[in-house]
């Protein structure tokens, strides 16, 4: 299955969860009520849900596991950078 990139899903639920707030505020338009369906049903084709509850617990597990990853990597990167600079081969190559 294709994965949307952390960007796209964290977009669809900021946008997702800015709409309900002004829903909440307002009468809810038609013209609100139609983006807010629209960003549900996009969250959902994103996802590969079918359910607003499920595509958006997908969406936050994908960010967190982007975030998680993305972490990881730059303090792997960064300990190998200091273990390569740390080694005597790498001084005397220099």
């Amino acid at each position: 299955m294709l994965l949307a990139h952390p960007a796209v899903l964290r977009e669809l639920v900021a946008r997702y969860e800015s709409l309900c707030t002004a829903s909440q505020e307002l009468a809810l338009a038609p013209d609100l009520k139609r983006r807010l369906d629209d960003v549900t049903y996009t969250l959902c084709v994103t996802t590969g849900t079918r359910h607003l509850d499920q595509a958006l617990a997908a969406a936050r597990a994908r960010l967190a596991a982007t975030a998680t990853a993305t972490v990881t990597s730059t303090v792997t990167a960064a300990a190998a950078a200091t273990a390569v600079a740390a080694t005597p081969a790498a001084a005397t190559a220099s």
